[in-house]
Protein backbone atom coordinates (compact mmCIF):
# COMPACT_ATOMS: atom_id res chain seq x y z
CA UNK A 1 0.00 0.00 0.00
CA UNK A 2 1.31 3.62 -0.69
CA UNK A 3 1.81 5.98 2.04
CA UNK A 4 1.98 9.22 2.93
CA UNK A 5 3.54 11.07 5.47
CA UNK A 6 4.70 14.83 6.39
CA UNK A 7 8.21 15.03 7.19
CA UNK A 8 10.16 18.01 7.88
CA UNK A 9 8.33 20.52 5.07
CA UNK A 10 8.53 17.47 2.58
CA UNK A 11 6.03 14.78 1.84
CA UNK A 12 7.90 11.49 2.01
CA UNK A 13 5.97 8.36 -0.51
CA UNK A 14 6.12 5.23 0.38
CA UNK A 15 5.53 3.68 -3.19
CA UNK A 16 6.95 0.62 -5.34
CA UNK A 17 6.97 2.63 -8.38
CA UNK A 18 7.23 6.65 -8.96
CA UNK A 19 3.88 8.95 -8.67
CA UNK A 20 3.32 12.48 -9.80
CA UNK A 21 6.03 15.28 -8.99
CA UNK A 22 7.85 12.69 -6.91
CA UNK A 23 11.72 12.45 -7.05
CA UNK A 24 13.54 9.71 -5.42
CA UNK A 25 16.02 10.28 -2.54
CA UNK A 26 18.64 7.76 -2.25
CA UNK A 27 19.60 8.66 1.31
CA UNK A 28 16.20 7.35 3.13
CA UNK A 29 15.02 5.26 0.02
CA UNK A 30 11.71 6.38 -0.55
CA UNK A 31 9.70 8.95 -2.71
CA UNK A 32 9.55 12.55 -2.30
CA UNK A 33 7.67 16.01 -3.16
CA UNK A 34 7.12 19.35 -2.40
CA UNK A 35 3.83 19.65 0.39
CA UNK A 36 2.44 21.57 -2.02
CA UNK A 37 1.54 19.49 -4.40
CA UNK A 38 -0.21 17.09 -1.81
CA UNK A 39 -3.72 18.04 -2.96
CA UNK A 40 -2.83 17.11 -6.23
CA UNK A 41 -1.27 13.89 -5.57
CA UNK A 42 -4.34 12.24 -3.19
CA UNK A 43 -6.79 13.13 -6.55
CA UNK A 44 -4.30 11.38 -8.62
CA UNK A 45 -4.58 8.37 -6.09
CA UNK A 46 -8.16 8.46 -5.86
CA UNK A 47 -8.98 9.10 -9.67
CA UNK A 48 -6.30 5.82 -10.18
CA UNK A 49 -8.01 3.84 -7.55
CA UNK A 50 -4.69 2.91 -5.53
CA UNK A 51 -5.16 2.31 -2.14
CA UNK A 52 -2.99 4.37 -0.11
CA UNK A 53 -2.39 5.13 4.01
CA UNK A 54 -2.64 8.98 4.30
CA UNK A 55 -0.87 9.95 7.28
CA UNK A 56 -0.14 13.77 6.23
CA UNK A 57 -2.43 16.08 7.62
CA UNK A 58 -2.13 17.10 11.48
CA UNK A 59 -4.15 20.24 11.65
CA UNK A 60 -6.69 21.30 14.17
CA UNK A 61 -10.10 20.73 14.82
CA UNK A 62 -12.21 23.87 13.84
CA UNK A 63 -14.95 25.40 15.53
CA UNK A 64 -18.13 26.99 14.68
CA UNK A 65 -17.87 29.63 13.06
CA UNK A 66 -20.81 32.08 12.66
CA UNK A 67 -19.51 35.57 10.26
CA UNK A 68 -20.93 38.99 10.79
CA UNK A 69 -19.21 40.58 7.95
CA UNK A 70 -21.14 41.30 4.85
CA UNK A 71 -19.79 41.98 1.54
CA UNK A 72 -20.51 44.93 -1.30
CA UNK A 73 -21.80 43.26 -4.32
CA UNK A 74 -17.82 43.57 -6.22
CA UNK A 75 -16.62 42.01 -3.03
CA UNK A 76 -19.46 38.84 -3.26
CA UNK A 77 -18.37 38.95 -7.62
CA UNK A 78 -14.56 38.44 -6.22
CA UNK A 79 -14.95 35.71 -3.72
CA UNK A 80 -18.16 34.09 -5.79
CA UNK A 81 -15.00 33.73 -8.88
CA UNK A 82 -12.42 32.35 -6.27
CA UNK A 83 -14.86 29.77 -4.86
CA UNK A 84 -14.93 28.40 -8.41
CA UNK A 85 -11.22 26.66 -7.89
CA UNK A 86 -10.49 27.76 -4.27
CA UNK A 87 -6.90 28.98 -5.76
CA UNK A 88 -5.77 32.26 -7.01
CA UNK A 89 -5.16 35.96 -6.29
CA UNK A 90 -7.98 39.31 -6.05
CA UNK A 91 -6.68 42.20 -6.98
CA UNK A 92 -8.83 45.62 -5.88
CA UNK A 93 -7.07 48.84 -4.74
CA UNK A 94 -6.38 50.19 -1.25
CA UNK A 95 -9.63 50.82 0.82
CA UNK A 96 -11.83 48.18 -1.02
CA UNK A 97 -12.34 46.13 1.46
CA UNK A 98 -9.77 42.61 0.44
CA UNK A 99 -9.71 42.10 4.18
CA UNK A 100 -13.53 41.23 4.66
CA UNK A 101 -13.32 39.21 1.58
CA UNK A 102 -10.53 36.67 3.44
CA UNK A 103 -12.59 36.60 6.65
CA UNK A 104 -15.72 35.50 4.57
CA UNK A 105 -13.68 33.01 2.98
CA UNK A 106 -12.09 31.55 5.91
CA UNK A 107 -16.19 31.47 6.77
CA UNK A 108 -17.24 29.47 4.13
CA UNK A 109 -14.43 26.70 3.55
CA UNK A 110 -14.34 26.22 7.72
CA UNK A 111 -11.45 24.73 7.47
CA UNK A 112 -8.04 25.62 9.61
CA UNK A 113 -6.70 28.59 7.45
CA UNK A 114 -2.98 30.48 8.31
CA UNK A 115 -3.31 34.40 6.94
CA UNK A 116 0.26 35.57 5.97
CA UNK A 117 1.17 39.13 6.28
CA UNK A 118 4.42 41.09 5.59
CA UNK A 119 4.58 43.04 9.27
CA UNK A 120 3.52 42.73 12.52
CA UNK A 121 1.39 46.01 12.15
CA UNK A 122 -0.85 43.53 9.96
CA UNK A 123 -0.78 40.89 12.21
CA UNK A 124 -2.57 43.22 14.84
CA UNK A 125 -4.96 44.27 12.21
CA UNK A 126 -6.02 41.08 10.98
CA UNK A 127 -5.94 39.12 14.89
CA UNK A 128 -8.12 42.10 15.75
CA UNK A 129 -10.67 41.73 12.75
CA UNK A 130 -10.59 38.03 12.76
CA UNK A 131 -11.74 38.09 16.53
CA UNK A 132 -13.91 40.59 15.89
CA UNK A 133 -15.96 38.60 13.24
CA UNK A 134 -15.89 35.55 14.55
CA UNK A 135 -15.80 35.82 18.26
CA UNK A 136 -13.02 33.47 18.66
CA UNK A 137 -8.93 33.60 19.95
CA UNK A 138 -6.88 33.56 17.07
CA UNK A 139 -3.30 32.45 17.11
CA UNK A 140 -0.50 34.37 15.79
CA UNK A 141 3.11 33.28 15.03
CA UNK A 142 5.67 36.49 14.61
CA UNK A 143 8.48 37.81 16.14
CA UNK A 144 6.87 38.40 19.51
CA UNK A 145 5.95 34.78 19.74
CA UNK A 146 4.22 31.42 18.71
CA UNK A 147 0.65 30.59 19.63
CA UNK A 148 -0.87 28.13 17.11
CA UNK A 149 -4.72 28.76 16.62
CA UNK A 150 -7.35 27.23 13.83
CA UNK A 151 -6.86 30.33 13.00
CA UNK A 152 -3.22 31.61 12.84
CA UNK A 153 -2.12 34.97 11.91
CA UNK A 154 1.76 35.01 10.88
CA UNK A 155 4.53 37.20 9.32
CA UNK A 156 6.14 35.87 6.05
CA UNK A 157 9.43 36.06 7.54
CA UNK A 158 8.20 33.71 10.02
CA UNK A 159 5.75 31.62 8.16
CA UNK A 160 9.04 30.68 6.12
CA UNK A 161 11.16 29.91 8.95
CA UNK A 162 8.46 27.86 10.70
CA UNK A 163 7.82 25.65 7.51
CA UNK A 164 8.70 22.45 8.66
CA UNK A 165 6.22 22.36 11.89
CA UNK A 166 3.64 24.83 10.37
CA UNK A 167 3.27 23.16 7.10
CA UNK A 168 0.44 20.10 7.15
CA UNK A 169 -1.39 22.41 10.41
CA UNK A 170 -3.29 24.29 7.66
CA UNK A 171 -5.98 23.55 4.70
CA UNK A 172 -6.14 27.42 4.08
CA UNK A 173 -3.52 29.71 3.31
CA UNK A 174 -4.50 33.35 2.78
CA UNK A 175 -1.84 35.31 1.91
CA UNK A 176 -2.19 39.31 2.28
CA UNK A 177 -0.19 41.38 0.00
CA UNK A 178 0.59 38.56 -1.94
CA UNK A 179 3.08 40.29 -4.63
CA UNK A 180 5.74 39.32 -1.62
CA UNK A 181 5.37 36.11 -1.88
CA UNK A 182 7.76 35.07 -5.09
CA UNK A 183 10.22 37.10 -3.11
CA UNK A 184 13.63 34.41 -2.87
CA UNK A 185 13.07 32.51 0.33
CA UNK A 186 9.03 33.42 0.67
CA UNK A 187 8.13 31.36 -2.25
CA UNK A 188 9.04 28.28 0.47
CA UNK A 189 6.02 29.08 2.25
CA UNK A 190 3.73 27.96 -0.70
CA UNK A 191 6.11 25.16 -1.65
CA UNK A 192 6.20 23.47 1.85
CA UNK A 193 2.71 23.81 2.90
CA UNK A 194 -0.08 21.28 2.27
CA UNK A 195 -2.66 23.57 2.02
CA UNK A 196 -4.90 23.07 -0.93
CA UNK A 197 -6.90 26.12 -0.63
CA UNK A 198 -5.06 28.94 -1.46
CA UNK A 199 -5.81 32.50 -1.55
CA UNK A 200 -3.77 35.69 -2.72
CA UNK A 201 -4.67 39.46 -2.44
CA UNK A 202 -3.22 42.66 -3.04
CA UNK A 203 -3.47 46.04 -4.93
CA UNK A 204 -0.54 45.66 -6.91
CA UNK A 205 -0.48 42.49 -8.74
CA UNK A 206 2.57 42.75 -10.73
CA UNK A 207 6.36 43.06 -9.87
CA UNK A 208 8.95 45.07 -11.53
CA UNK A 209 11.08 42.07 -11.68
CA UNK A 210 8.44 40.12 -13.19
CA UNK A 211 8.52 37.14 -10.38
CA UNK A 212 4.60 38.00 -10.38
CA UNK A 213 4.64 35.15 -12.93
CA UNK A 214 5.66 32.99 -10.40
CA UNK A 215 1.90 33.23 -8.41
CA UNK A 216 0.41 31.23 -11.22
CA UNK A 217 2.40 28.05 -9.45
CA UNK A 218 2.48 29.11 -6.15
CA UNK A 219 -1.00 30.01 -5.12
CA UNK A 220 -2.96 30.29 -8.54
CA UNK A 221 -2.62 33.41 -11.22
CA UNK A 222 -4.72 36.37 -11.02
CA UNK A 223 -8.82 35.43 -10.86
CA UNK A 224 -10.27 38.82 -10.27
CA UNK A 225 -9.22 42.30 -10.74
CA UNK A 226 -11.28 45.36 -10.34
CA UNK A 227 -9.49 48.69 -10.70
CA UNK A 228 -9.81 52.35 -8.86
CA UNK A 229 -12.81 54.12 -11.55
CA UNK A 230 -14.91 51.29 -11.67
CA UNK A 231 -15.05 52.12 -7.36
CA UNK A 232 -14.73 55.65 -7.17
CA UNK A 233 -17.83 57.89 -6.49
CA UNK A 234 -19.74 54.70 -4.65
CA UNK A 235 -17.26 52.76 -3.01
CA UNK A 236 -14.24 55.11 -3.00
CA UNK A 237 -13.15 58.55 -3.19
CA UNK A 238 -14.07 60.99 -6.11
CA UNK A 239 -10.62 61.65 -7.01
CA UNK A 240 -8.40 63.68 -9.13
CA UNK A 241 -4.64 63.97 -9.76
CA UNK A 242 -2.47 67.03 -10.36
CA UNK A 243 1.12 66.89 -11.41
CA UNK A 244 3.66 70.36 -11.06
CA UNK A 245 6.20 70.69 -12.99
CA UNK A 246 9.18 72.93 -11.08
CA UNK A 247 12.26 74.24 -11.95
CA UNK A 248 15.91 73.18 -10.46
CA UNK A 249 17.54 76.06 -9.23
CA UNK A 250 20.55 76.96 -11.91
CA UNK A 251 22.88 75.34 -9.15
CA UNK A 252 21.05 72.68 -8.98
CA UNK A 253 20.75 72.57 -12.78
CA UNK A 254 24.23 72.31 -13.42
CA UNK A 255 24.82 69.76 -10.70
CA UNK A 256 22.47 67.60 -12.80
CA UNK A 257 23.50 67.99 -15.81
CA UNK A 258 26.94 66.63 -15.42
CA UNK A 259 25.82 63.82 -13.44
CA UNK A 260 23.13 63.08 -16.10
CA UNK A 261 25.48 63.11 -18.83
CA UNK A 262 28.56 61.07 -17.24
CA UNK A 263 25.66 58.49 -16.89
CA UNK A 264 24.00 58.52 -20.35
CA UNK A 265 27.31 58.51 -22.40
CA UNK A 266 28.54 55.87 -20.41
CA UNK A 267 25.32 54.15 -21.88
CA UNK A 268 25.71 55.30 -25.24
CA UNK A 269 29.51 54.46 -25.34
CA UNK A 270 28.84 50.68 -23.91
CA UNK A 271 25.52 50.99 -26.22
CA UNK A 272 23.57 49.69 -23.74
CA UNK A 273 19.80 50.14 -23.58
CA UNK A 274 18.06 49.79 -19.95
CA UNK A 275 14.50 48.68 -21.03
CA UNK A 276 13.64 46.86 -18.22
CA UNK A 277 14.51 46.00 -14.39
CA UNK A 278 16.64 42.97 -15.40
CA UNK A 279 18.98 45.20 -17.86
CA UNK A 280 19.58 47.58 -14.64
CA UNK A 281 20.20 45.01 -12.39
CA UNK A 282 22.95 43.38 -14.78
CA UNK A 283 24.45 46.98 -14.73
CA UNK A 284 24.83 47.14 -11.00
CA UNK A 285 26.27 43.46 -11.15
CA UNK A 286 28.59 44.71 -14.01
CA UNK A 287 29.74 48.32 -11.94
CA UNK A 288 31.03 45.47 -8.93
CA UNK A 289 33.73 45.05 -11.68
CA UNK A 290 34.37 48.23 -13.92
CA UNK A 291 35.18 50.93 -12.36
CA UNK A 292 33.67 53.13 -15.03
CA UNK A 293 29.96 51.66 -14.65
CA UNK A 294 30.58 52.27 -11.14
CA UNK A 295 31.34 55.71 -11.74
CA UNK A 296 28.58 55.82 -13.87
CA UNK A 297 25.89 54.79 -11.77
CA UNK A 298 27.40 56.65 -9.14
CA UNK A 299 26.40 59.71 -11.47
CA UNK A 300 22.92 58.44 -12.10
CA UNK A 301 21.99 58.62 -8.33
CA UNK A 302 23.86 61.78 -7.71
CA UNK A 303 21.42 63.12 -10.57
CA UNK A 304 18.36 61.46 -9.54
CA UNK A 305 18.78 62.84 -6.06
CA UNK A 306 18.67 66.70 -7.07
CA UNK A 307 15.76 65.59 -9.23
CA UNK A 308 13.73 64.02 -6.27
CA UNK A 309 15.18 66.45 -3.28
CA UNK A 310 15.39 69.67 -5.45
CA UNK A 311 14.42 72.96 -3.08
CA UNK A 312 12.02 74.19 -5.36
CA UNK A 313 9.57 71.24 -4.44
CA UNK A 314 9.64 72.91 -0.90
CA UNK A 315 8.16 75.86 -2.48
CA UNK A 316 5.16 74.21 -4.41
CA UNK A 317 4.96 71.76 -1.52
CA UNK A 318 4.49 75.76 0.80
CA UNK A 319 1.67 76.84 -1.89
CA UNK A 320 -0.41 73.04 -1.48
CA UNK A 321 -0.09 73.19 2.04
CA UNK A 322 -1.74 77.30 2.55
CA UNK A 323 -4.33 76.05 -0.40
CA UNK A 324 -5.85 72.68 1.48
CA UNK A 325 -5.03 74.16 5.13
CA UNK A 326 -7.11 72.55 7.83
CA UNK A 327 -7.17 69.34 5.43
CA UNK A 328 -6.15 65.79 6.12
CA UNK A 329 -2.78 65.70 4.21
CA UNK A 330 0.05 62.60 3.55
CA UNK A 331 3.21 63.96 1.88
CA UNK A 332 5.04 61.08 0.14
CA UNK A 333 8.95 61.37 -0.40
CA UNK A 334 12.06 58.73 -1.43
CA UNK A 335 14.62 59.75 0.77
CA UNK A 336 14.98 60.29 4.91
CA UNK A 337 16.49 63.80 4.24
CA UNK A 338 13.76 64.84 2.45
CA UNK A 339 11.42 63.89 4.55
CA UNK A 340 13.37 65.52 7.52
CA UNK A 341 13.88 68.73 5.67
CA UNK A 342 10.34 69.26 5.57
CA UNK A 343 9.14 68.22 8.71
CA UNK A 344 11.88 70.88 10.09
CA UNK A 345 10.48 73.86 7.84
CA UNK A 346 7.02 73.37 7.61
CA UNK A 347 7.21 71.19 11.50
CA UNK A 348 4.99 68.21 10.43
CA UNK A 349 5.61 65.18 12.09
CA UNK A 350 7.62 62.60 10.41
CA UNK A 351 7.68 59.04 10.04
CA UNK A 352 10.56 56.84 8.58
CA UNK A 353 11.81 53.49 9.07
CA UNK A 354 13.96 54.45 11.65
CA UNK A 355 10.84 56.01 13.92
CA UNK A 356 10.29 53.80 16.74
CA UNK A 357 7.32 51.85 17.29
CA UNK A 358 5.28 53.48 20.05
CA UNK A 359 5.83 57.18 18.32
CA UNK A 360 4.80 55.97 15.20
CA UNK A 361 1.73 54.91 16.80
CA UNK A 362 1.31 57.52 18.56
CA UNK A 363 1.59 60.20 15.53
CA UNK A 364 -0.69 57.94 13.33
CA UNK A 365 -3.47 58.04 16.48
CA UNK A 366 -3.11 61.74 16.47
CA UNK A 367 -3.59 61.78 12.71
CA UNK A 368 -6.38 59.51 13.32
CA UNK A 369 -7.80 61.72 15.92
CA UNK A 370 -7.47 65.07 13.94
CA UNK A 371 -4.60 66.32 16.12
CA UNK A 372 -2.35 66.43 13.73
CA UNK A 373 -3.44 67.13 10.13
CA UNK A 374 -0.34 66.22 8.03
CA UNK A 375 2.13 63.52 7.99
CA UNK A 376 5.09 63.22 6.25
CA UNK A 377 6.72 59.80 5.36
CA UNK A 378 9.30 57.87 3.31
CA UNK A 379 7.62 54.43 1.90
CA UNK A 380 6.69 53.19 5.35
CA UNK A 381 3.14 53.66 5.06
CA UNK A 382 2.61 52.26 1.81
CA UNK A 383 1.76 49.12 2.97
CA UNK A 384 1.14 47.06 5.65
CA UNK A 385 -0.15 49.45 8.16
CA UNK A 386 -3.34 50.41 8.68
CA UNK A 387 -3.25 54.59 7.93
CA UNK A 388 -6.02 56.63 8.78
CA UNK A 389 -8.35 58.26 5.91
CA UNK A 390 -6.57 61.37 4.12
CA UNK A 391 -8.16 63.89 1.45
CA UNK A 392 -4.79 65.70 0.42
CA UNK A 393 -1.97 63.26 -0.94
CA UNK A 394 1.65 64.76 -2.25
CA UNK A 395 4.08 62.72 -3.61
CA UNK A 396 7.58 64.92 -3.81
CA UNK A 397 9.53 62.02 -5.09
CA UNK A 398 9.33 58.37 -5.87
CA UNK A 399 10.81 55.33 -7.28
CA UNK A 400 8.49 55.56 -10.26
CA UNK A 401 7.05 52.36 -10.20
CA UNK A 402 3.46 51.78 -10.92
CA UNK A 403 3.02 49.86 -7.70
CA UNK A 404 4.03 52.59 -5.92
CA UNK A 405 2.21 55.07 -6.86
CA UNK A 406 -1.22 52.99 -6.73
CA UNK A 407 -0.23 52.17 -3.07
CA UNK A 408 -0.05 56.34 -2.44
CA UNK A 409 -2.86 56.63 -4.49
CA UNK A 410 -5.23 54.52 -2.09
CA UNK A 411 -4.36 56.27 0.71
CA UNK A 412 -6.41 58.86 0.25
CA UNK A 413 -9.48 57.02 -1.33
CA UNK A 414 -11.84 56.08 1.57
CA UNK A 415 -14.80 57.28 0.85
CA UNK A 416 -15.86 61.05 2.44
CA UNK A 417 -19.03 61.95 1.47
CA UNK A 418 -19.23 65.15 -0.65
CA UNK A 419 -15.12 65.03 -0.84
CA UNK A 420 -12.75 64.83 -3.59
CA UNK A 421 -9.90 63.37 -3.03
CA UNK A 422 -6.58 65.12 -4.58
CA UNK A 423 -3.15 63.36 -5.10
CA UNK A 424 -0.48 66.39 -6.08
CA UNK A 425 2.70 64.90 -7.56
CA UNK A 426 6.14 67.52 -7.84
CA UNK A 427 8.64 66.80 -10.59
CA UNK A 428 11.25 68.56 -11.79
CA UNK A 429 11.35 70.14 -14.68
CA UNK A 430 13.78 68.61 -17.76
CA UNK A 431 14.95 65.42 -15.62
CA UNK A 432 13.68 61.86 -15.85
CA UNK A 433 10.95 62.34 -13.31
CA UNK A 434 8.73 63.80 -15.82
CA UNK A 435 8.76 60.72 -18.29
CA UNK A 436 8.65 58.36 -15.51
CA UNK A 437 5.05 60.15 -14.55
CA UNK A 438 4.14 60.61 -17.91
CA UNK A 439 4.45 56.52 -18.67
CA UNK A 440 2.48 55.79 -15.26
CA UNK A 441 -0.34 57.65 -16.62
CA UNK A 442 -3.11 54.88 -16.72
CA UNK A 443 -2.51 52.89 -13.44
CA UNK A 444 -5.50 53.64 -12.09
CA UNK A 445 -7.67 51.56 -14.86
Amino acid sequence: MIQLRFEKGTLVVKSNFKLPHTVWDMRSGCYRCLPMFYGDLIEYLKLSKLDYEDAVLNVPPMPNLTCTVTLRDYQKDALHTWLQTRNGVLVLPTGAGKTVIGIKAISVLKAPALVVVPTLELVKQWKRELEKAFGINVGTYSGEGHVLKPITVATYDTAYLRAEELGNRFLFLLFDEVHHLPSPGYANIAEMFVAPYRLGLTATYEREDGLHKELERLVGGKVYEIGIDKLKGKHLAEYTTRKIVTDLTDDERKEYERDHVVFTEFLKEKHIILKSPKDFRLLVMRSGRDPRAREALLARNRARRIALNSQSKLHALSEILDKHSGERMIIFTEHNSLVYAISKEFLIPAITHTTEKEERAEILEYFRSGKYRIIVTSKVLEEGIDVPEASVGVILSGSGSKREYKQRLGRILRKKEGKLAILYEIVSKGTTEVGIARRRKHVTE
